[in-house]
């Protein structure tokens, strides 16, 4: 077999292409590069697998933790199938990279090389490959990624146990919102606010005007760029649009599975059932309940939604009581949601704090999305509420965490303290103590006294929605 080994010449006109357009192209940090440059350095690294839906930047932030390195070898194999040949079943993985190299022109040095195989998902025999770096080449950088990763996952469910970390990445968080506008230090100060302490009252403010922004724009990257290029909601619903199509044509690959059609469909109604159990009904008619199930089980796969189950709460793990029949969802950003959605900006700009809050599933929505975003990125998100499964009941409490070995009720709710009988409910079943309310309210506290449970106090800390990162520090 003979390879194509580029002249010098090629490669300092490509290097020179590519400066520029490095120097023109912004980069947004991200929660993530922190981790990665951990990973960069631990002299017990593994092969890192980075996970996640499409266009949520996970190439972009391998290529600027690429920088850290002398060389940067960057291959993608649906983009070069040709080179899927380098990583046939009985792979010698050191003999695979002297032949990327010939053939890329770019030397790969242990130490001094980061190799990034992108869309690795179309390649089941380069997946498997991932545990042999770790085995025969450990001193060697190496990080893979796909936008359809988990469907080959799925089929591989042992191909790396112990020998490969996975990495989840996500659109971006409100904080990443935040800093995309040059506004750390905006970050740092509210990551220092407290029940006790508040922020003042301008920056409050301030906050609530950018959580209003970032409904609208959402968390993917080309979204955020765009509204920081030209403040444009018109320009960057445009961008929604783009990624929708784009999603909605990898439907066509799932096509032997479920149709194209119904998977627009439930996406469709995923989004108009956000905060609520779902209901297959809903979602299509004519088509038999476990259909639409496998539907939501491509779309998950996808990460265009995550389901949040229902558990009985009664202990740590809370996946160990989580039942399938009560899931709710979460579509994958909030922005691409609205727009979907058609819901004009003024609903989301000029809304009361307590109407933004209580009113639709947008902001249980983008609470969820919040504590996913920012839990350990190395753990698989798992996501649970509560609800009383009892004949008539509809008391339902929107999140369940786990914090120091205890479960932590989360409440999305703008009403006063007297409302929240859902919460004492679930509170008084569980002899739980703590909990957490989130709205757009400054932070702060109060105590509940329960007159059904010997007057038990109840303590509850109010963290605004634009914090709950804070949750995670």
């Amino acid at each position: 077999m003979q390879f194509f080994a580029p002249t010098f010449g090629f490669f300092c006109i490509f290097a020179a292409v590519n400066s520029a357009i490095e120097k023109n192209m912004a980069y947004y940090k991200r929660l993530i590069d922190e981790q990665l440059l951990k990973w960069k350095d631990a002299p017990r690294r593994k092969p890192l697998l980075i996970r996640g839906a499409r266009q949520v930047g996970k190439s972009t932030a391998v290529r600027e933790l690429g920088k850290q390195f002398r060389y940067f070898v960057e291959i993608n194999l649906e983009k070069q199938p040709d080179l899927i040949q380098m990583f046939p079943e009985n792979i010698d993985v050191k003999k695979t990279c002297e032949k990327l190299s010939g053939t890329l022109g770019i030397p790969i040095v242990p130490g001094e090389t980061l190799l990034f195989i992108d869309e690795i998902q179309v390649s089941k025999e380069a997946v498997m490959s991932l545990r042999y770096f770790k085995e025969d080449y450990p001193e060697l950088h190496v990080i893979a990624a796909g936008s359809l990763l988990e469907f080959a996952l799925e089929e591989l469910p042992s191909f790396g146990v112990g020998r490969i970390r996975s990495l989840y990445m996500y659109p971006f968080s409100f904080d990443e919102f935040l800093m995309a506008q040059g506004l750390d230090l905006t970050v740092s100060y509210k990551k220092k606010a407290t029940c006790e302490e508040p922020l003042p009252a301008k920056a409050h403010k301030d906050l609530t005007d950018q959580i209003r922004t970032f409904y609208l724009v959402g968390g993917m990257p080309a979204a955020v760029t765009e509204w920081i290029e030209t403040h444009s909601y018109i320009e960057v619903s445009h961008v929604h649009t783009d990624i929708i199509q784009t999603y909605e044509d990898d439907f066509n690959k799932y096509k032997k599975r479920v149709s194209p059609l119904l998977l627009r469909q439930v996406l469709r109604s995923v989004a108009l059932q956000v905060g609520n159990k779902f209901v297959y009904a809903e979602a299509a008619r004519d088509v038999h309940s476990s259909v639409v199930r496998e539907a939501l089980h491509l779309l998950t796969l996808a990460g265009l939604i995550t389901p949040v189950k229902h558990t009985d709460g009664t202990g740590v793990p809370l996946g160990a009581e989580e039942s399938n029949s009560y899931v709710k969802y979460l579509f994958f950003d909030l922005g691409v949601m609205l727009t979907m959605l058609d819901i004009p900006a003024a609903d989301i700009l000029t809304a009361s704090d307590v109407d933004l809050v209580n009113k639709g599933g947008t902001s249980e929505m983008f609470a969820g999305l919040e504590m996913k975003k920012n839990r350990d990125c190395f753990l698989k998100p798992e996501m649970h509420y509560w609800q009383n499964t009892a004949k008539g009941s509809n008391a339902e409490v929107d999140y369940l965490r786990v914090r120091n070995g205890i479960i932590l009720p989360v409440e999305v709710k703008a009403n006063t303290q007297g409302s929240m009988q859902s919460l004492w409910i679930f509170m008084r079943k569980r002899k739980l103590h703590e909990a957490i309310r989130t709205s757009l309210e400054n932070f702060g506290q109060f105590d509940h006294y329960d007159p059904e449970d010997e007057l038990e106090q109840r303590h509850v800390d109010i963290i605004p929605l634009y914090a709950l990162s804070n949750l995670d520090r």
